[in-house]
This record gives structure tokens, C-alpha cells and sequence, in this order.
């Protein structure tokens, strides 16, 4: 497939994202604010956190992990836009993972805000970030992966290998459940809740028909594709609902998409055809895997597919994401009848030719 390159919208931050620097805070156009908020240890980088003018204060699109460095800089972008984080009224939350949510509730104990958040990534939190309940995660996801295959010399490395990044996370219980179609209540704005599942099961967008712009969060990105797989809280079929949700998306009219990483850009239509094509490249070199080594695991599959880099200098939490992308594309094939799997204590997968 032929390499597609969307148009940044600002040039400058797209150079910063290629130069491995943080980009400015932006005055996107009026009423709207483009805030970095840097991620430790993380290739991202930043999550682009965007601030929209209220009457009385201020809405944000996510907020960022939950530490001093990213809060500091939350704050300090919202000054340069001239607004505190106490005039914080909405942290409209795209999905649960810890660089988006991690910091809503912090926000909130500052600024009374009120915490927006799709009820399928709601009723996620207590198992993910509950103590009391996270244990029984961690041994959800080790049956997943000895269900893949995963060697067990590494199998207790990689079950456990997101623990390192909870403690980024303030737990908050959304105060306001939004389903698909919802409109929000922020005086200005004509936000419209657009429900994208397959990254996170209840990931959001939000979209502005007056203003033409697409707050993607990790939906749609300008370089990269978001993770989209299989584990304990993930739908059974999470790429179906994710190629789904693409297309859902692809006919909005929008003049520019904003997300939550790398920079904003110009041509959504373009480049949803470009990422539901490289998972189509992706599904069809899983197949000829199969039909080279019929009676395969999921993990023996991973390692032989193309990645951005060595499958040997690729570290362990990266390996699980790989394994457990590998299995949504499994699914996905599965569910179409083109491979099936001889359940084991390690399942095997066959093509349907063999």
C-alpha cells in the first residue's frame, strides 16, 4: 500500500512532533487552545490537550497523566491562554486510558469541573484502576497470554507489564455518563459525541459542524494507528468495531481534525481509507502466516510479522500490545471464517484451506 501523508494544519507543530520537541501552545482559532501535555517515558511524547472558550470559564478535551510535570504544564498553558485551572468547567474525557483520564480528577478536586465519559469505558474503571480489584486483572490477562502461547519464561513479565503505569492515574467516577449522538452542554460550542470504539470500548469523538473540526482523540492520528486489541476488557471483536467506527467517521465534513497526538491535520476522509487499508495489509499477511505454518499460536504469529522495528529490541510491553493486536486481527478473521483455532491450553490457528 502506498504511503499516504496527510497536511498538517500548522507546520510548526508538526515539525515539533518530527524533531522529538514539544510544540507550542496554540491559539487554534478563536475560542479554541491546542495544549501540550507532556507524558514521561512514553514515545508520544504529549497529549494534545484543547481548551474551548465558555462564557464563564473553560472545557477541556482530556487532561493528561496524573503528575506534577503534566499538571504543571496543563496549568501553565491555560495561563497563556488566559484562563486558570480553577476556571476549569468540563473535562470531556475521549477514553480511560492514563494519558487522557489520568489527570480529569485532580482537575476536577481543583475546579469543581464536571467529568464527561462514555458508560462502556465507565464501568472499566473500578477493575483497572481499583486496588482492590486489580489483581484479578493482571491474572485475566497471564490466561490471555497462555491462551496465545507467550513462553512462560516471559509470561509473568508481560501480564504485569502495565502495572508501572497506574499510579498515573487519579480514579475519578465520571459525573456524567455521554452516549453516542449526546450533545453536550457547553454554551458556544456544538459539540456532538461520536462513539468510535475498538481502541477503548467506549472511546469518544467530538465533533463541531459550525466550526468543521473533529476532536479525534486516538481514533484518528496523523502518522501512526491507535492500538486496537484484544484483552479482558476489550469487546470480543474489538478491530470489527474499531474499522466500524472508521467508516462512521470518514463522512464528517471537517475542515480539520484535531487529536489528542502528534499534530492536527487537514484531510480525514484521506486518511481513515489509508489506516482501514493498512489493517487490511495487516490481515492478509496474518492469513499467509497461517498458511505457511498451519496449527500456529497467536504469539509464534506475532514474531514473524512486520513491525517498526526488530521483534528482538522491541520491550515487553510492547510485545504484550503486538501479541494482543496480532489476536484482534485473529478475531476479525475468524469471525469472517477465513482461519479457525483448535482450542488447547494454547490455542492453535488453521486456515480455512488447510
Amino acid at each position: 500500500m502506498s504511503k499516504f501523508v496527510v497536511t498538517a494544519a500548522n507546520e510548526a507543530q508538526r515539525a515539533a512532533w518530527l524533531g522529538g520537541t514539544l510544540p507550542e501552545v496554540e491559539k487554534v482559532r478563536p475560542g479554541l487552545w491546542s495544549i501540550p501535555v507532556p507524558i514521561p517515558i512514553n514515545p508520544l511524547r504529549y497529549v494534545l490537550v484543547y481548551a474551548l472558550e465558555l462564557p464563564d470559564g473553560v472545557a477541556i478535551v482530556d487532561a493528561g497523566w496524573n503528575t506534577d510535570e503534566a499538571y504543571d504544564a496543563l496549568v501553565a498553558g491555560l495561563a497563556v491562554a488566559g484562563y486558570a485551572i480553577t476556571d476549569v468547567r468540563a473535562v470531556l474525557v475521549t477514553h480511560i486510558h492514563p494519558d487522557h483520564y489520568g489527570l480529569a480528577g485532580r482537575v476536577r478536586e481543583v475546579s469543581g469541573a464536571w467529568i464527561a465519559l462514555h458508560p462502556a469505558d465507565a464501568r472499566l474503571l473500578r477493575d483497572r484502576y481499583d486496588d482492590d480489584y486489580v489483581e484479578t486483572l493482571v491474572e485475566q490477562e497471564k490466561a490471555l497470554l497462555v491462551r496465545s502461547g507467550v513462553p512462560q519464561t516471559v509470561l509473568d513479565t508481560l501480564a504485569g507489564a502495565s502495572m508501572m503505569i497506574r499510579h498515573m492515574v487519579t480514579m475519578a467516577r465520571p459525573d456524567r455518563l455521554v452516549e453516542d449522538g449526546d450533545r453536550l452542554d457547553l454554551r458556544g460550542w456544538d459539540l456532538r459525541a461520536v462513539w468510535t470504539p475498538g481502541h477503548s470500548p467506549g472511546h469518544l469523538c467530538f465533533l463541531s459542524e459550525s466550526r468543521r473540526v473533529l476532536f479525534s482523540g486516538d481514533h484518528v492520528l496523523a502518522k501512526i494507528t491507535p492500538m486496537v486489541a484484544v484483552h479482558p476488557q476489550s469487546t470480543p471483536n474489538p478491530l470489527a468495531d474499531y474499522l466500524e467506527a472508521l467508516v462512521a467517521v470518514r463522512k464528517f465534513e471537517v475542515d480539520e481534525v484535531l487529536p489528542a497526538h502528534e499534530y492536527r491535520f487537514k484531510e480525514l476522509a484521506e486518511r481513515v481509507d489509508y489506516v482501514i487499508g493498512h489493517h487490511e495489509d495487516r490481515l492478509e499477511e496474518i492469513a499467509e502466516v497461517i498458511g505457511a505454518h498451519d496449527g500456529i499460536t497467536c504469539w509464534d504469529i506475532a514474531t514473524r510479522l512486520t513491525w517498526s522495528r526488530p521483534w528482538e529490541s522491541i520491550q515487553p510491553f510492547m510485545r504484550r500490545a503486538a501479541n494482543n493486536e496480532t489476536l484482534a486481527h485473529l478475531a476479525w478473521l475468524e469471525a469472517r471464517g477465513r482461519v479457525r483455532r483448535t482450542p488447547g491450553e494454547a490455542n492453535l490457528w488453521h486456515s480455512m484451506q488447510s
